[in-house]
């Protein structure tokens, strides 16, 4: 990237941002229509946030908006002054204290807030969820595995959400637990659940993408549940009803290439059914804390994943689809999502110059990205 903002270096050379590539960083994350992957596509084309920022204008008039809201750099600052004041950090993606296996992640946020022991972050982590409405039963088992994994050496990470989340996060404060936040650290839901945030910061940690001062809302949990997923070797389900968030989560381990694991139970208890339904699909059935960990200890013997993200980075080297190409892309696209190859393909044009074209549009706000990563008009 020449000197700019390295979001692809890898841990062994940690970036470290100053403290004006923070504020920039910030801000472009904060500004409108900037997405995990729009911010990525960004750096890659701009080579830094301060770059990106100045020509956030001209991108989205080029996609067909008149104006796009721009975080400022005083917002930033009091962002920033803020999360000092609760002592939570912004970690950058590529940075060393950012987890490793949410950095691999396809929509890893550029930016996390943290607060607590953040070496519980470096360890090997397993994510326990499920029902909010949990039985005596299934807090009890929830309690049993976070507490096996936790003297195993793992990290346990939920949702600090009631019932199942909860009981986690007690059983593992001592050995170390990570509370992924659907809203800003200032901002804690449930908010009966903040005396247990309190308790378990000194061996664990907090962790959000949202700004400070957001109030979470139902948008905001599935993307919490792809961050608990992305942080885990895999995801345990305890109690889980058909439509239960916590299915949510696993899906998004599942595409993360991540392990599932489910307990069953009574198939007369609807908080079963997710989970019931989770093994006849595949996932190993947990009874024990042992049926965890047979699965983990192998996982952690193997190389990690190469990267992809150089190849993307080389993908969006300054490309200039043009008005033509532009109009092309775009009557090429409607309510139906399709791949980034799809468009490719029916376009003709350099794979490059469709990115350029895709990310103007995005920044305009008439793009959407489903979790596969999937195109569609708004």
């Amino acid at each position: 990237m020449g000197g700019g903002d390295d979001l692809f270096a890898r841990p062994t050379a940690a970036i470290r941002l100053t403290d004006r590539q923070r504020l920039d960083w910030l801000r472009l994350s904060r500004s409108d229509n900037v997405g995990p992957r729009t911010f990525r596509e960004l750096l890659n084309l701009y080579g830094s946030a301060a770059a990106a920022l100045e020509a956030l204008p001209e991108l989205a008039q080029r996609g067909g908006s008149r104006s796009i809201r721009i975080a400022t750099l005083a917002e930033a600052e009091r962002e920033m002054e803020r999360a000092r004041a609760f002592g939570v950090s912004f970690v950058a993606l590529g940075e060393r204290d950012y987890p490793e296996r949410l950095r691999r992640t396809a929509s890893a946020p550029p930016l996390v807030a943290l607060r607590g022991d953040l070496g519980c972050l470096q360890r090997p982590m397993v994510a326990i969820v499920g029902s909010r409405n949990a039985s005596i039963a299934g807090i009890k088992m929830a309690a049993i595995l976070a507490r096996g994994l936790g003297e195993a050496g793992m990290t346990v990470v939920s949702g600090l959400a009631r019932g199942i989340d909860a009981a986690a996060h007690e059983a593992s404060a001592a050995t170390g637990t990570v509370a992924v936040l659907a809203g800003g650290h200032d901002q804690i839901y449930p908010p009966e659940n903040e005396p247990l945030l309190d308790r378990l910061l000194p061996a664990g940690a907090a962790i959000s993408e949202m700004p400070m001062g957001h109030e979470p809302r139902a948008r905001d949990f599935p993307r919490r549940n792809r961050i608990i997923a992305g942080l885990s070797l895999g995801v345990v389900v305890v109690e889980a009803a058909e439509k239960s968030g916590s299915l949510i989560t696993a899906r998004m381990a599942l595409e993360e290439n991540r392990e599932v694991f489910a307990v069953p139970g009574s198939p007369l208890d609807p908080r079963a059914g997710g989970t019931n339904r989770l093994l006849k699909q595949g996932a190993t059935l947990v009874s024990e804390v042992d049926d965890i960990i047979a699965v983990i200890q192998p996982i952690l013997s193997r190389p990690p994943p190469e990267d992809s993200l150089e190849e993307e980075e080389e993908a969006m080297d300054g490309a200039d689809p043009g008005e033509d190409g532009r109009s092309r892309i775009l009557s090429l696209l409607g309510p139906v999502p399709v791949t980034l190859d799809d468009i490719v393909r029916a376009s003709g044009l350099p794979v490059a110059a469709v990115r350029v074209a895709l990310l103007e549009l995005d920044l305009a706000g008439r793009l959407h990205r489903d979790p596969a990563g999937r195109i569609s008009l708004r």
